[in-house]
């Protein structure tokens, strides 16, 4: 077996985005890309009183998946073609966009009247050329349906999101192989993970501190490293003093050509010029109630800046 290394360690920023959503930007920023991965976002942790939780109204997707991972709180999700559904703490949601549709993330209306910490994730996972109008898909997934493993020793736990990991396969099927885990070690343990070769991948730690690759590179809550583009296998360890959780994402590079605007990522200028043609002309649908959702955001934001300020 060969180790795989980290390459880069960054710390991204806390920054406000969207509507008011204080997250970093773990690729898409300091990380610009990781090919297939277009962006991750760690939103939160953000603990909101009552009327201050904030969602993310009616936007298009075309071209690619979303993937939101909750920690804490709840989303209520829907779409112009007529899903809809709730994510609490521990759910996944894998979302195919494909051809394109309306989506609508909004936060429960348990947080939003009673207040509560909010904290999650938000992978974007590039599509194939051939796959990029495909129908929309989704995979809720609770948490009791998310495979749960841990080492011999005890001191390591895997929530297998996707792909495999200590004989365990995640039952999220994606489009492209991808490795997705959120990896739990106690202080003082080491956990290793088998990593196909052809892989790029990320390592991101979400909380508490450890050391990432065989030589024991040092990261703490917040910090994204990058893995070396050869070698089967992947150490984390946690410190001593305490736990460290840490997402590990690879997949298998499609290099392709991208071009991105805004939520939409295409191949050719020409697909994202057709791509925003299609969106403005109503051709990916709508969702009943958009003008409460603005309204309920801005209610959100209002009630936030008046807090900040009594």
């Amino acid at each position: 077996m060969t180790h795989r290394t980290v390459t880069k360690i960054a710390s991204p920023k806390i920054q406000t985005e969207g509507g008011g959503f204080l997250i970093r930007k773990v690729i898409g920023g300091v990380i610009p890309t990781c090919d297939p991965f277009l962006m991750l976002d760690h939103i939160g942790p953000v603990d909101y009183k009552p009327g201050e939780a904030l969602g993310a109204p009616d936007h298009p997707h075309r071209g690619f998946e979303t993937v939101t991972y909750v920690i804490d709180g709840g989303v209520r999700h829907q779409d112009s073609a007529g899903n809809k559904g709730t994510l609490k703490s521990g759910w996944v949601q894998w979302m195919t966009a494909g051809t394109g549709l309306i989506h609508s993330e909004m936060p429960t209306e348990d947080i939003l009247k009673n207040g509560g910490r909010s904290e999650g994730f938000q992978l974007w996972v590039n599509l194939p050329a051939k796959d990029k109008m495909i129908p929309p898909r989704y995979q809720d997934t609770p948490p009791e349906k998310i495979p749960r493993v841990n080492t011999e020793d005890g001191k390591a736990t895997v929530k297998v999101i996707a792909g495999h990991s200590l004989g365990a396969s995640a039952v999220i099927e994606t489009r492209i192989p991808i490795l997705f885990l959120d990896i739990h070690i106690k202080p003082g343990g080491v956990f290793v993970q088998e990593i196909a070769e052809s892989y790029n991948g990320f390592v991101y730690v979400w909380r508490g501190a450890g050391f990432l690759g065989h030589d024991s590179q040092p990261a703490h809550m917040g910090q994204v490293g990058v893995l070396s583009t050869t070698g089967t296998q992947f150490q984390m360890k946690a410190e001593h003093g305490q736990d460290c959780h840490i997402l590990l994402i690879a997949g298998q590079p499609i290099s392709e050509p991208v071009v991105k605007y805004g939520p939409f990522v295409m191949n050719t200028q020409e697909e994202i010029d057709q791509a925003i043609s299609d969106y403005q002309e109503g051709k990916l649908g709508s969702i009943p109630g958009k003008e409460e959702r603005i309204r309920q955001t801005e209610a959100a934001q209002a009630m936030q800046r008046k807090n900040a300020t009594s």
